[in-house]
C-alpha cells in the first residue's frame, strides 16, 4: 500500500464532527450546492454530486438531508455564488497543507486563512508550493469488524477497479483514481460495505513527523483553519499523535 493510513485521522475527525455536525452537515450542503450547480441535480449524470453525496453519507448525514439540499440547490441555481477557492502554504516544521474554500467573500476567506497561517508559525505560500507533493485520489475507509472478510473485501475493492488496497487491525483503506472513485464506492456499497469515511482526497507522496512543540502548533493550526465556514477540506503531510496519517 502506498501512502498512509488515515484511520486515526479519521477518528480523530469523526470525534470532533459529533460536537459540531450542524456545521459539518453546513459545509457539506454547501459543497452539493455548487455540484447541482455545475452538473445539474442527477446525480446519475454528475459525478461531483455523487461524489458529494457519498462524502455525505460517510458524514452519517440523512437521506432527507441530502435530498433537501439538492433540491434547494436546484431551485436556487442563480442564487448560488460561491467561489472556489485554493490556497498553499506550510505549517510550523515546514508541513506542507493545502486548504480548500467554497466563499462568497474571497478577501475574508483569504484573510481568515492567511491568519490561522501566521498565528500558528506557518505562513501562506504562492499557488501551486506545495500541490506538487499530494496526488489527487478516491479514499474509501472500511472499519474492521468481526464480520468483515479481508480476502473478499480485496477482491470486491480490486474487481470494482480500485488501485490500492490497505488493511491494518482496525480499518481497510482503498484508493481509487478520481475517475473510479463513484464506481469502486457504488460497488462495494451494493455488497453492504458501510464506509467510515468516503470522499476525494489529496494523499501525500511522502510525510513528515514533527517533534511534539511543533505538532502543538501544526494542530492548533489545523483545527483553526477546519473551523472556518468557508473552508471545506484541510489537507496534510505530518504524521500527529493523535491525528497520525
Amino acid at each position: 500500500m502506498s501512502g498512509h493510513s488515515k484511520w486515526s485521522t479519521i477518528k480523530f475527525k469523526k470525534g470532533k464532527a459529533d460536537a459540531q455536525r450542524g456545521k459539518i452537515f453546513t459545509k457539506i450542503g454547501r459543497e452539493i450546492a455548487v455540484a447541482v450547480k455545475h452538473g445539474g441535480p442527477d446525480p446519475a449524470s454528475n459525478s461531483r454530486l455523487r461524489d458529494a453525496i457519498a462524502k455525505a453519507k460517510s458524514n452519517n448525514m440523512p437521506n432527507d438531508n441530502i435530498s433537501r439540499s439538492i433540491k434547494k440547490a436546484a431551485g436556487e441555481l442563480g442564487a448560488i455564488n460561491y467561489e472556489e477557492m485554493v490556497y498553499e502554504g506550510y505549517g510550523a516544521g515546514g508541513v506542507a497543507v493545502i486548504v480548500e474554500a467554497l466563499t462568497d467573500n474571497r478577501n475574508r476567506t483569504a484573510g481568515d486563512v492567511r491568519h490561522a497561517f501566521d498565528r500558528n508559525g506557518g505562513s501562506l505560500g504562492a499557488t501551486g508550493c506545495v500541490a506538487w507533493m499530494f496526488d489527487r485520489k478516491g479514499v474509501l475507509v472500511i472499519e474492521r469488524t468481526a464480520k468483515t472478510d479481508e480476502d473478499e473485501l480485496t477482491m470486491a475493492a480490486i474487481d470494482a477497479g480500485a488501485e490500492d488496497f490497505s488493511a491494518d487491525e482496525e480499518a481497510f483503506e482503498i484508493i481509487t483514481a478520481p475517475d473510479d472513485f463513484s464506481a469502486v464506492h457504488g460497488a462495494l456499497e451494493a455488497g453492504g460495505y458501510v464506509f467510515a469515511s468516503a470522499q476525494i482526497d489529496m494523499v501525500p507522496q511522502n510525510t513528515v513527523a514533527p517533534d511534539a512543540e511543533t505538532q502543538e502548533k501544526v494542530l492548533k493550526m489545523l483545527d483553526m483553519l477546519e473551523d472556518l465556514d468557508d473552508v471545506q477540506n484541510v489537507y496534510h503531510n505530518a504524521e500527529l499523535s493523535g491525528e497520525e496519517e
